[in-house]
């Protein structure tokens, strides 16, 4: 079996309370998230927007009953056209900014910053 070009095939970003993490999300990216059927009482997905033909990766926001989010050590980075814009959003969407835009090079530019959840995400755009 030949390696996916994507090594990532899926992720999942765990949240302490949905409702808010998923206006976090559709506010800053301007998008759609949609619940997942699971069938199990102590689960909550809302997936983000995906095309399975895509070679991009998708995946959730998770709500798992009585477990409570610390954050974590892992950083999903979401692609942009200009990680500034996404940025500009995201403390009136409850987030806050770790790293304000910054350049990588020739390998374009990112943005750190934190979600409602305080969970830390990437940014990244190529201007």
């Amino acid at each position: 079996m030949e390696k996916p070009i994507n090594p990532v095939g899926w992720f999942e970003i765990y949240v302490n309370d949905l409702n808010r993490a998923k206006k976090f999300y559709e506010t800053v990216f301007q998008f759609q998230l949609s619940k997942l059927p699971i069938d199990n009482d102590e689960l909550e997905m809302l997936a983000f927007p995906m095309d399975e033909k895509s070679l991009n990766t998708s995946g959730a926001l998770v709500k798992i009953k009585n477990m409570q989010i610390q954050g974590n050590g892992t950083i999903v980075y979401f692609s942009c056209i200009d990680c500034a814009a996404e940025e500009g959003r995201v403390e009136g969407a409850g987030g806050k900014i770790i790293q304000p835009k910054m350049s990588i090079g020739e390998h374009g530019f990112v943005s750190l910053v934190q979600d409602s959840e305080g969970n830390m995400i990437g940014l990244h755009s190529s201007q």
